[in-house]
Formats: C-alpha cells, structure tokens, sequence
C-alpha cells in the first residue's frame, strides 16, 4: 500500500470510528452500546477485523420496505437495535400525521416473544405518543394475527408488529400496518419510500433529542376474546366437532395462549401439546430454524403425535401468522407427512368454494360470491377450484400485502404456509384461524368416515393433481442472486430438461395487472411452470416449480405430475449451478 492509499485508510477508518461514537452517544441500550464501544476500541488500536465489522454496519441501512424491517439484533444502522426502532417509529409517526387530514391518527402496537420485541413496542408506543399521535399497546405478548385483527376491530389509522416471524432467534422485525381504506393490510409501495424518506430525515439527528411520552393507551383485555369469538367462528360445518385428535406446537413462540382458547370455544377436541415448544422462549432451543418449513423442525410434534396417536399435526410459527399441517403416513419415516402449503391451500380453498356454493343454494342473491386469490409463485389449482365454482381468481405478487387486496377476497394463500380464511375479520395471513377451517373441514370429512388423505385424493379425481417444488439457493453474497437473475435474462433458456419453453415473462417492468417486481415466470409446452425470484425476507433465490396432470387415475395423475416437477427441478438445478 503507498502512503496515499495508507492516508486514506486512516481518514476513512477514523470517519467509521467516528460514526460508530456519534451511535453510541444515542443509543439507551447497555447490551448494545457496549458492543459498539468495544468494537471502536478495537478498531482504534488497528484490528482489520473490527474495522470491517463497523463497515458492515455502518456503510448502509437496513432497507425499510413492505415489509417494514428484518434483521439481526446489533448495534449500528443496519442491525436491528433501539436506536434504529426510534428512528422508524418517529419517521412512522412523520408520515400518519402528513396523512391525518385534520384527524388525530390511531396506532396499535402488538409485539411478539423475541428478544426485545416487547423494548421495542414500547419504544414505539412512547414515540408515538410523544408526537401527538393516539398510540395502544397490546397488554402483553400476543400472535400478529390479533395485532392485524386490532387495526380493524379498533378502527385505527396504522398498526406496528414487532416479530421477525419465523427468522433465526437473534433477529426481529417490524411489521406495519395502514387502516382505513387499506383495510388493515401491510403497506404496499409507494407508501414504504414515503415511510423511509422521513425514517431518513429523522436519523439526521439525534434519537435522543425525540419526544416521548407514557400517555400511550394499554389495550383492554377483551380484544383478545374478541379475536377469539370471531376466529372460533370460522368453524362453520354443523357436524361435531371433537371428532379429530391432533397434536399442537407453537414452536417456542406466542400462538398457545390464543390458539388454546379458539379451539375450545370452536368445540375442537383438547390437543396433545409439544410441551418442550408450547411456551415462548426466544432462543428457540429445541430447533435450528423455528421455521416449520425447516427440516427437523416438527420432529417433536410427529414424536408428540406418535405417542398420542393423533389424526394431524397442527404447527403455528413463532408468531402464530402461518400454519403447518402434518397428516399420518406409514410411508414416511416419521409415521406423518407435512401437506406443502400448496396441499393445504388447495384444500382450503375448496372449502372455501364449497361455502360459497352453500350460500348460493340458500337462495343468497349477491351478484357475486367472492374471489379466490394466491400469490404468482403458489398452484394454479387453486385457480382450478374458482372455474369449477365460477368463482372469480386473482393472481397477486408474493406476499399477504397484495393477497389481502384481492377485490371481492373470499379466501387466500401462498404457498409458503399463508392462508387468510376470515377477510371480514382481519387482512393478513392468520395461521390459527387457518388451522380453525382445516380442523373443522378434518372433523366434517371424519364424520363421512373419511380422512384428510381421501380428500386429497378426491381433489384430483374432480380438479386434476397439482404437484409442486421449490428449490432455495442460500447465499452468503447477494449479489450471487442478482449474478444468477442477471444471466437467466441474458441468456434465457429454450428447453428445461426434455420439455420446450413456450414463454418467459420478465415481471421486472410489470405485467399485465401485477406491479414489477424481480421474477421470472418459465412457461412450458407440457403446461408446467417454473417461477424465479430472490426471497423478500432472507438471503435466498427461490426457484418455484408446478405441474399437472388430469389423465388415468388419481394415482396415474399424480405420478405423471410427481414426475414433471422433479425432471424440472433436476433442470433447474444444472442450469442455475452452471
């Protein structure tokens, strides 16, 4: 290095140094304060390691988005720490009261059992407070579905959730919520580039020179028995009800204490509890991902279920907004195969269309009957089940942001394990009041003598089998997803496998009704389906893969597509590893 370079070093090592001692000076966190200022000491006596520690944090931000805020718990702007939450929270109230019209806007703050979930409601709840807004705070701990279910029941102007949902335990997150004519569902752009642009104006200056204020409302305890009656409310069949055994998790997280009370009030029959996950715990110890997508995480609930001999599984993530299903299957090595959330979707969604047609056979003279809506990269049998029914279908960009918007929503999902049942009720995805519906579809079927498997297989029989896959490629490096993204528009592919591309849609500029976004949909000849696009919330490319078949049998149907998908994954592979 010449003397130049060595000089500019130093500066730009004692401007990072400096930017770390300003955070420092701001921040009313001991646990991370102390970090930072141990990494500054480092720094100062020369450790390359420390230096690029602080580069980390400091050269950006965490991006605030539709999805508000997600990452690791540490100091520095682009960590998730008090100072950051302040910052979000005074930005946030920025921009309610630029939108109040005259009005005093509303927030009702609900918070998980991460670590500093319940610190950072708070916060929020006292800057809000602090800056003339009408702030509520949820009494304790509670699952989002009741923080999204508050925004409307409560008739307020926003909502905040403080989860990082189903991430690794030392990350948290910051969901927001918009009422009125949103409906309670998560912001969509622009709104999330007016909510940083002013997150931005208030990180110009201290958080320490905010207003804050305990004039802040606690929520009555009733909200939550309200969320109750109106999810127990989803069990809509007239059959009993507590003929279904099953085992519950809530994967060390907050879905328990609710979930409990729903199901009694809906007359389901007393679950086996996985008592080692039933309680909130923010190390998440007994898995390596509290995420019931990940492998070995319902280890427990299938040996839980095993001992108890039950007919399901019924997983909550740790905040409660998703639901894994799991039904008995000798074939499997566990004694119980999870359903993908395309198997629970599609059965819900037929559910759902059965209601409807329910409706319409006693005499219900609405024009229309409601619309069932999925994300791009969920089964097109769902859009199966709406023709059958004459139900109108929307196809919405991933995630409940854009789901909940469907017009005339009657029910929707994704496939990655969201399922809204009750749009009256709340606009986000709700993984108890999902497993509600499920339980009572379950106990309606067993009084037929039937099972949730016969009833898989009587969806192909009458809509054709649907099978899927997904492939996730984890980076260390982003910029290894838009490398993989950037070479695929560049050189797309012809054929995948033995099957020949019919289309490719670039979603980059948008297309036809749906906003852009980052994805790549590979239309085949066969009429197969390969969707590519980086994940929203982790350091992932995720591939998605559908095909179908309806000739011969449900069996032959199910090899025929079974088939497809995997010569397509195997494809998919060779091609994004090449």
């Amino acid at each position: 290095m010449n003397a130049t370079n060595a000089t500019d070093a130093v500066l730009e090592t004692a401007g990072l140094i400096e930017q770390a001692r300003a955070w420092i000076a701001q921040d009313p966190d001991p646990e991370t304060r102390d970090e930072l200022s141990t990494l500054v000491i480092e720094a100062d006596a020369g450790s390359r390691e420390a230096v690029d520690d602080l580069h980390s944090r400091f050269d950006t931000r965490l991006a605030f988005g539709t999805a508000g805020l997600r990452g690791e718990i540490a100091a520095g702007p682009n960590r998730m720490n008090r100072v950051l939450v302040a910052q979000a929270a005074a930005g946030f109230a920025r921009y309610l009261l630029d939108h109040a019209e005259g009005g005093t806007p509303s927030v009702v703050i609900g918070f998980d059992g991460r670590k500093n979930s319940d610190v950072f409601a708070r916060d929020t709840a006292e800057l809000m407070a602090g800056a003339g807004i009408r702030a509520i705070l949820l009494p304790r701990l509670m699952p989002t579905p009741v923080l999204a279910f508050a925004v409307r029941h409560l008739d307020v102007s926003a909502g905040v959730m403080v989860t990082a949902s189903h991430n690794p335990p030392n990350d948290n997150g910051y969901k927001v919520y918009l009422g009125g004519e949103d409906h309670g569902s998560q912001i969509v752009s622009p709104v999330d580039s007016e909510i940083a642009s002013r997150i931005l104006e208030v990180a110009q200056g201290s958080v320490t020179e905010l207003v804050r204020s305990e004039a802040y409302e606690i929520a009555p305890e009733d909200l939550e028995q309200d969320y109750v009656t109106a999810t127990a409310g989803v069990a809509r069949s007239s059959a009993p009800r507590d003929a279904v055994s099953f085992a519950y998790t809530a994967m060390h997280g907050v879905g328990w204490r609710t979930a409990q009370q729903v199901f009694a009030r809906a007359g389901f029959a007393e679950p086996a509890i996985v008592a080692a996950q039933i309680d909130p715990d923010p190390a998440f110890p007994t898995v390596a991902f509290p995420n019931p997508e990940e492998p070995g995480a319902m280890d427990l609930s299938f040996a839980t279920a095993r001992e108890a001999r039950t007919d399901l599984v019924i997983a909550n993530d740790p905040d409660a907004d998703r639901l894994a299903v799991a039904i008995p299957d000798p074939s499997a090595p566990d004694g119980y195969r999870r359903l993908s959330g395309n198997e629970v979707g599609a059965l819900l969604g037929w559910r759902a269309a059965e209601l409807a047609a329910a409706a319409a056979d006693a005499g219900d003279d609405r024009d229309s009957f409601g619309t069932l809506a999925c994300s791009i990269v969920s089964s097109p049998a769902l859009k199966a089940v709406a023709g059958a029914y004459r139900l109108d279908f929307e196809e919405t960009l991933t995630g409940f942001k854009w789901v909940s918007r469907a017009t005339g929503l009657l029910y929707g999902y994704e496939e990655a394990l969201g399922y809204l049942v009750n749009p009256g009720s709340i606009r986000d995805k709700d993984g108890i009041s999902a497993a509600v519906a499920f339980l009572d579809l379950a106990n309606s079927l067993a009084t037929e003598g039937r099972t949730i498997a016969d009833q898989l297989v009587a969806f192909s029989e009458r809509f054709g089998h649907f099978a899927s896959d997904q492939i996730s490629i984890r980076v260390t490096d982003l910029s290894e997803i838009d490398r993989i993204m950037a070479a695929l528009r560049a050189t797309p592919p012809k054929a995948l496998g033995a099957v020949r591309v019919s289309q490719i849609d670039d979603l980059s500029d948008g297309f036809g009704a749906l906003p852009p976004s980052d994805v790549l949909r590979i239309l085949l000849e066969d009429g197969s389906r390969v969707m590519v696009r980086p994940s929203g919330t982790e350091p992932k490319l995720k591939i998605y893969i559908d095909a179908s078949s309806d000739d011969g049998s449900a069996a032959e149907r199910q090899a025929t597509a079974e088939a497809r998908v995997a010569a397509l994954a195997a494809a998919m592979r060779e091609l994004t590893e090449a």
